[in-house]
């Protein structure tokens, strides 16, 4: 997740004029306020900003088959780079990083300038857990995911440009650029998510009953999204996220031309901590056959049992497992460290400490590398490193 506040970060980069469509500039345009003006509409519109700037005029071709169009959308951007409208450097990114637009609002209480960063902080803390929460859920639903998807969750925040806006008035912004059409599906489901747990949320204030928050698991509903919206209203007076989606990707089924805001508020936190609860309370153990590589050994007694740490190469949708391993075992699994082989165990994956506890385990056996193993242990070094 780059988040984009320097001359270099990716956010200065204008657009090429030749790869712009000139639908996708004027929907933007629209999207932001901008004024459409005379013009004949079968050969182009000029725009003016919402604020009337002086002497900022685009015209913009109706479409790319003009022979002047090229030379229009190259105006049209060096007019929008030299703009001094807040919404000008919203369009040019969203035509150089093409994807859908997610912005985030904290309204707090207090002057401006009480604890601006603090919120900004904070504000990107919940942006960050909310979108990872979005990705696990877009690939299944689970009331509580702890350490598992950890991994897609990280690639595709990976693939996240954040602009952070920093104080705006009486509180702090951030926007969110999501790849579109490859990480709709992330998105889309943290929309019907959200929609859910509100829905639940103003089920459970009118009504006194949680089984609302239940049955929003199969929106997408998770401890984790629970969490991150916590994570927004906490300390704030009110809290938005706005979904636009991609002019160029089109609007995903079923959501229609329908304006996506979602309102959360500090009055939502006690149905919000209760949901929470339940939701990690109700994820079940899972039983599993891992196949692993040996990163960690501990025991105190050269006799007695021990723990390990598996770095995971299968089995389960966590990057390391811990567990712990009577004599036999360990002996086995310190010969697999040291010949640098894998090895086989079975046990429960439980809840507790975010599913990365393998407890009961048996079975365990040393193993030959599957193809491609080796590659992905490289991998997953690289990226993760051990985790504590």
């Amino acid at each position: 997740m780059t988040l984009s506040h320097g001359p270099d970060d990716p956010s200065q980069a204008l657009p090429d004029p030749a790869t712009v469509d000139p639908a996708v500039l004027t929907t933007l345009l629209a999207r932001h306020g901008w004024v459409r003006r005379g013009g004949p509409a079968a050969r182009y519109g000029r725009w003016t900003p919402p604020d009337d700037e002086p002497g900022t005029s685009l015209l913009v071709p109706a479409g790319d088959g003009f022979d002047d169009a090229v030379d229009l959308l190259t105006d049209a951007v060096t007019a929008l780079s030299r703009s001094r409208t807040p919404s000008a450097r919203s369009i040019l990114l969203a035509l150089a990083v093409p994807g859908d637009e997610l912005r985030w609002r904290r309204e707090r209480p207090g002057p401006a300038d009480a604890t601006p960063w603090d919120d900004a902080e904070r504000l990107q803390r919940a942006a960050r857990a909310m979108l990872a929460a979005g990705a696990k859920a877009g690939r299944t639903t689970a009331a509580y995911f702890g350490a598992r998807l950890d991994g897609l969750a990280g690639d595709f925040l990976d693939r996240v440009l954040v602009v952070e806006q920093g104080v705006v008035d009486q509180g702090a912004a951030l926007t969110a650029y999501t790849p579109a059409p490859e990480g709709r599906a992330a998105v889309a489901t943290l929309v019907r998510a959200l929609e859910a747990l509100r829905e639940a949320v103003d089920y459970r204030r009118v009504s006194g009953g949680p089984e609302a928050f239940e049955n929003a698991v199969r929106s997408g509903v998770s401890r984790e999204l629970v969490q991150s919206v916590e994570d927004l209203v906490r300390g704030a007076t009110a809290a938005r996220l706005t979904v636009a989606w991609s002019p160029a990707a089109g609007i995903p089924g079923g959501f229609g031309d329908r304006r996506i805001d979602l309102d959360f508020s500090p009055g939502d936190l006690p149905a919000l901590a209760e949901a929470a609860e339940l939701l990690e309370r109700i994820e079940p153990a899972v039983d599993v056959t891992v196949v692993g590589v040996v990163v960690r050994l501990k025991r105190a007694d050269p006799s007695g049992p021990g723990s390990i740490r598996l770095r995971v190469l299968g089995g389960a949708e966590v990057r390391e497992l811990k567990l712990r391993l009577p004599d036999p075992d360990y002996r086995i699994a310190a010969e697999a460290h040291l010949s640098g082989v894998p090895v086989r165990v079975s046990g429960r994956l439980e809840r507790r400490d975010g599913f990365r506890r393998l407890t009961r385990p048996h079975g365990l056996e040393l193993c030959g590398w599957d193809e491609g193993d080796r590659e992905q242990l490289l991998k997953g070094l690289q990226d993760g490193g051990d985790q504590t």
